[in-house]
């Protein structure tokens, strides 16, 4: 797909969002169940089903998806997408690209080891990799765009509002 193409596909959407606004606001979602043998949950987005349970450093198999590692690669999935997606949309050739996140943990927290260490990621690190014949500029502009247009990473770094509830069924 060239940067043409892009725009011919997106542009009754984007126009449909300019003079509907209600109709670019979609919901989500995903459910998980704990109907399962030991300590996991089986999630479903309608897309895919994946079980996560304990990371191994909480006493987990290993066999399991990690709900921490699952994060890091929500953050790649978005972030690789929207490079290309910019890439394209700017006229950056890749020829390759590679996206990668690191997040530190500090499993003291989530055990409950230290009750003074938080629970959660301390730090994450977003980083590419590209190769490319493009000039710096429009590497700069294609990372600001990328990390600008990017779901996961902006959600990440501006934490949105977060509510949890709980009912009896």
């Amino acid at each position: 797909m060239d940067a043409a193409e892009l725009r011919q596909m997106q542009a009754p959407i984007k126009e449909r969002y300019k003079t509907d606004p209600k109709a670019a606001l979609i919901t989500l979602k995903a459910k998980g169940s704990t109907d399962s043998d030991g300590i996991a949950c089986k999630v479903e987005t309608g897309r895919a089903i994946a079980m996560a349970g304990l990371h191994p450093a909480t006493g987990g198999s290993g066999l399991e998806l990690c709900s921490g590692d699952m994060l890091l690669e929500a953050l790649v999935a978005c972030a690789g997408v929207t490079l290309k997606s910019v890439a394209t949309a700017i006229e950056v050739p890749l020829k390759t690209g590679n996206v990668y996140a690191e997040g530190d943990l500090d499993f003291r927290g989530t055990l409950g080891v230290d009750k003074e260490t938080p629970v959660g990621f301390a730090e994450i690190r977003l980083r590419f990799e590209v190769d490319t014949d493009a000039p710096q500029d429009k590497l700069d502009l294609l990372l600001k765009l990328t990390e600008r247009y990017c779901v996961v990473y902006q959600t990440i770094k501006n934490g949105p509002k977060v509510s949890v509830s709980m009912q009896r069924v």
